[in-house]
C-alpha cells in the first residue's frame, strides 16, 4: 500500500531517537517523548488550496523539524506516519 498526499499535505516518518548518557546508558526511543524530526517520504502537488497558491518547499528524502502536536498519525502495515500540513513543517535539516 502507498500513501499519496493530496493538496499541501506531506507524509512523514519518524526517526528513531536513541539517546545515549553521559554514563554510557542507551535509553530507547519508546522510553522517551516522541522527537519532532522526520523523514519526508511523500510530497502533495501543492497548487491552489484554500484560495492561495502552494508551492511546495519540501521533498521525498529531506529530514525536518515538524510542529509537536501537528499531523494525523496513521500506521500501514508495520510501518507509522503522520501527515501533516507543509505549514506544520518547521525546518528543514541539512
Amino acid at each position: 500500500m502507498k500513501l499519496v498526499p493530496l493538496g499541501d499535505r506531506v507524509v512523514l516518518k519518524q526517526l528513531v531517537a536513541e539517546e545515549t548518557t553521559k554514563s554510557g546508558i542507551v535509553i530507547p526511543g519508546q522510553a522517551k517523548e516522541k522527537p519532532q524530526q522526520a523523514e519526508v517520504v511523500a510530497v502533495g502537488p501543492g497548487g491552489v488550496v484554500d484560495g492561495k497558491d502552494i508551492k511546495m518547499e519540501v521533498k521525498v528524502g529531506d529530514k525536518v523539524i515538524y510542529s509537536k502536536y501537528s499531523g494525523t498519525e496513521v500506521k500501514i502495515e508495520e510501518d507509522e506516519y503522520i501527515i501533516v500540513r507543509q505549514n506544520d513543517i518547521l525546518a528543514i535539516v541539512e
